[in-house]
């Protein structure tokens, strides 16, 4: 089993360059961890970005992919337009996607600025659902000084990701979303059919919409639905990994 902080987080390479961070480069860096390893391909399991990075694995190096378990970010086929103009059309500029491409560097200085108080308030679940405050989710998740739900982490669980956060910074990791329409563009003659094994686990209580059209482009996939929210994993382990050794076992090759 191969576990990774991929580029831009914790104490893995953060490089300076945004472009660094497209996805010829995140799905490369799999590529290159099999190859070093010297497995031929390996089933994948991937959440939220994560989760997108895998889809784009098997888009673009199929033969590296044996099987697919993504968690909560369904399969999202491009559309007419880049990923950016699409989301401030619907969502508008306060849209955290539209404001990491927009405003650069306003987010990373604040998420910085106030790592542990950032990464305390968004790692929670049962949130109530209430209409979202005016301004950039992120930014005001930062700036919070009191969290809402109960917290999906230990104090000792959640220093590391602090930790980590005081090593790398915030910077690599939104540079992530700052390449969503170069990919889109990378993607334009990719074809967008996976026809792999996948098992897709929903979160029941998270934001992110179950996919309506998820076997139109991923014609073998299996779902399962948690009763959770995002932070599936974390919020259900035990459940999650059931759900996970039933599948394999059942396609066992």
């Amino acid at each position: 089993m191969i576990v990774p902080n991929q580029r831009g987080y914790g104490k893995s390479s953060c490089p300076t360059e945004i472009t660094a961070y497209g996805i010829e480069h995140l799905t490369g860096d799999l590529v290159a961890l099999l190859n070093h390893y010297g497995y031929e391909k390996a089933t994948f399991i991937g959440h939220d970005w994560g989760a997108n990075i895998v889809w784009n694995l098997a888009l673009l190096h199929p033969e590296k992919v044996s099987k697919i378990i993504n968690l909560a970010l369904p399969y999202m086929q491009r559309g007419e337009k880049p990923w950016i103009e699409f989301m401030e059309e619907i969502f508008g500029p306060d849209n955290y996607f539209v404001h990491f491409n927009r405003q650069v560097g306003v987010s990373n200085a604040i998420l910085d600025e106030n790592k542990s108080q950032f990464l305390g308030n968004l790692f929670r679940k049962n949130v109530p659902l209430t209409m979202p405050e005016p301004g950039m989710m992120m930014i005001n998740l930062a700036k919070a000084e009191k969290s809402l739900g109960d917290p999906i982490m230990s104090e000792s669980e959640l220093a590391v990701y602090v930790s980590a956060f005081e090593t790398s910074g915030f910077t690599g990791g939104i540079n992530w979303y700052r390449n969503l329409d170069l990919n889109w563009h990378l993607l334009a003659d990719v074809q967008p059919i996976i026809q792999h094994p996948t098992l897709m686990i929903y979160g029941e209580q998270d934001i992110i919409p179950k996919s309506e059209n998820l076997t139109d482009f991923v014609p073998n996939a299996e779902v399962v639905s948690l009763d959770c929210g995002h932070c599936i994993q974390q919020e259900k382990p035990e459940e999650t990994n059931k759900a996970i050794l039933k599948w394999l076992e059942q396609h066992n090759e």
